[in-house]
């Protein structure tokens, strides 16, 4: 296992320092009474080295900058690399990281990769470094609300899980640098970028492995008037997504990036044989009931998770996710990150399967995706 300094100090580097990296920047500041910091960074884009570097002066941190990844591993500075770094850059940056000398623990944001071939070369060198621990930012799980419905779920409150409906009604896609976000080619496309977060949750709930999947999706009102380098953006905006279990259950994602008119968010339902739960997030608030006490025995809960020190961006849920992973690399190998590389790479090809069931117009089989990608 990766060993952390004498005094017991986990010292983190942070791969790509854009809006998401700086975001992991201020949660690990925030666990400073864990005895973690953040000693380095890595970016080629010195504006947001410079955010960085502004950032972690702040916070009374020193940080060793470097404009390329391998020059951060070679430093032997680090314990844990966070890769939050654009997603057409995760496989090279982990497939180095993977084959340096020195072990790394590392945490990679979402998606693990863009394609099923590129996360399978992952996973399949990653099986080498017994001395690493690698988990994937899937940390949609930890807000406080889904976490409170997965509970709720695990404890058989609902019965055999038989559907799970996700809604995300938000926003744009933000502004990346360099628009890097606005392109298929780097992102893996929206329903890889953005819900391989819900098909996870999805997989989660219906303890199942995914089967097929068939979609419909569209650009119709987003970035139709952006144009970069001559090229217009060619990522969907909205789409309906089924995608069936191997347990005979069902789950169904209705995206929409335009609707900033509403007033949750992610809204969740997961119905089994004898109940049904929901969480809705930011309201924070949880609901289940049963069958058999009808409406008016449904309860509402506001779900919160007092260890949470900061919510930022996600709803406190990076900041659990880095307590859930520090407690795994302190456990120095007894404890196996809570979401792994299998995790990641399922998410991913069920995303690939959607991207490709709006194409052909049919249902697409995940053996198909994984098959067809095979590195």
């Amino acid at each position: 296992m990766a060993s952390v300094a004498n005094d017991g100090t986990v010292k983190y580097g942070i791969v790509g320092v854009g809006m998401m990296g700086r975001e992991h920047l201020v949660n690990l500041y925030h666990l400073r009474s864990q005895n973690v910091g953040v000693v380095a960074i890595a970016d080629p884009h010195v504006p947001s080295q410079q955010l960085a570097v502004e950032l972690a002066r702040s916070f009374d941190w020193p940080l060793e900058v470097f404009s390329g990844h391998q020059e951060l591993l070679d430093s032997g500075l680090c314990d844990v690399v966070v890769v939050s770094s654009p997603n057409m850059t995760h496989y090279r940056i982990l497939m180095d990281i993977i084959n340096h000398p020195k072990p790394h623990h590392v945490l990679v944001e979402k998606p693990l990769c863009t394609t099923v071939a590129d996360c399978k070369k992952v996973v399949d060198a990653a099986r080498r470094r017994t001395d690493m621990l690698v988990q994937v930012g899937l940390e949609y799980r930890y807000m406080p609300p889904v976490a409170k419905l997965i509970e709720i779920v695990k404890d058989g409150a609902v019965g055999q899980v038989k559907m799970v409906a996700i809604r995300e009604h938000r926003f744009p896609f933000l502004v990346k640098v360099d628009n890097w976000n606005r392109f298929n080619a780097n992102t893996g496309g929206t329903l890889v970028e953005k819900c391989c977060h819900f098909f996870d949750l999805m997989k989660l709930f219906a303890g199942a492995n995914p089967v097929r999947v068939m979609a419909s999706g569209a650009i119709d009102v987003n970035h139709k008037d952006e144009v970069y380098d001559g090229k217009v953006p060619d990522i969907i905006d909205n789409a309906y997504v089924i995608v069936e279990f191997d347990n005979g259950s069902r789950g169904m994602l209705d995206l929409c990036m335009f609707a900033e008119g509403s007033k949750n968010e992610q809204e969740i339902s997961v119905v089994g044989d004898i109940g049904k739960g929901e969480a809705f997030v930011p309201e924070s608030i949880v609901r289940f009931g049963t069958r058999a006490a009808g409406r008016d025995g449904v309860q509402t809960l506001k779900a919160e998770d007092r260890r949470v020190k900061y919510d930022g961006l996600h709803h406190g849920s990076s900041y659990l996710e880095h307590l859930t992973f520090l407690s795994a690399v302190r456990a120095k190998g007894e404890k196996a990150p809570a979401v792994d590389l299998q995790d990641g790479l399922v998410s991913v090809a069920i995303g690939v399967a959607a991207q490709l069931s709006i194409e052909k117009g049919q249902f697409v089989t995940i053996q198909e995706v994984m098959d067809e990608y095979h590195g």
